[in-house]
């Protein structure tokens, strides 16, 4: 497994790294519910809200102490406007949501155990406010984040379930669907959930240039690091 970012303060304190969504203003912040609970509080709240709104909120399964980050986007202002939590690394596939969702199949259990050895980690409960101005970047910028909740931890997999209605956000970023798993109505009848998984090491010809450099960009955020100015042709 690959070493992960270390969420330090300069005080030796955890706390957490953040990064700009390029041209809005929105800044996403990532820490633990432990090191921030303010953090993971603003990310319930909208988390229940939008849930709820939709009557699924039981899906979340909100478990702060499972929880090992939390991306909170803020808009300029501060307000909390969008979420996202991971789990994880595994140590076992017992411990993956996924497995519930397909009721302990032994398909998914075994796929989810090939990525142990590498890391695998697993991201859910994603919401974004509907009244945010320039609303599709920030909704982007969570369809990347899986790919940092897995580099933050030092783990190669990403681990998510999918509707129809979000397929696209989450393959463009490098999400491959598990099409021969059958879907299952989760959370309820109103929807048909796919499988996917994220390899970072990776990522399928399909992800766009720009979101590749997005993920760069992000990624040298998170590392402190400057990016280097490009060639000159």
């Amino acid at each position: 497994m690959t070493e992960g970012i270390v969420l330090h303060s300069r005080s030796g304190a955890p706390w957490g790294v953040s990064y700009e969504v390029a041209h809005t203003g929105h800044r996403m912040v990532v820490s633990t519910p432990q090191a921030s609970p303010e953090l993971w509080e603003s990310y319930l709240e909208g988390a229940l809200a939008v849930y709820g709104s939709h009557g699924v909120a039981p899906a979340l399964e909100l478990d702060r102490e499972r929880t090992s980050l939390v991306f909170v986007a803020l808009a300029p202002d501060g307000r909390p406007v969008g979420g996202m939590r991971a789990q994880g690394p595994y140590e076992r596939a017992e411990e993956a949501q996924a497995l519930e969702v397909w009721d302990d199949d032994p398909e998914v259990h075994a796929r989810i155990t090939d990525r142990l050895a590498d890391g695998i980690v697993e991201s859910k409960g994603l919401w974004v406010a509907r009244d945010v101005p320039g609303r599709r970047p920030v909704v982007q910028a969570f369809g990347r984040a899986p790919v940092h909740a897995s580099t933050i931890l030092g783990a190669r997999y990403g681990l998510g379930t999918t509707a129809a209605h979000t397929e696209r956000l989450w393959t463009s970023t490098g999400a491959v669907l598990q099409r021969d798993i059958p879907p299952v109505p989760y959370p309820d009848e109103r929807y048909r959930t796919h499988l996917m998984f994220w390899d970072r090491w990776h990522l399928p010809p399909e992800v766009s240039d720009d979101e590749m450099r997005a993920v760069d960009a992000e990624t040298a955020a998170l590392l402190r690091s400057t990016i280097p100015a490009p060639r000159a042709a």
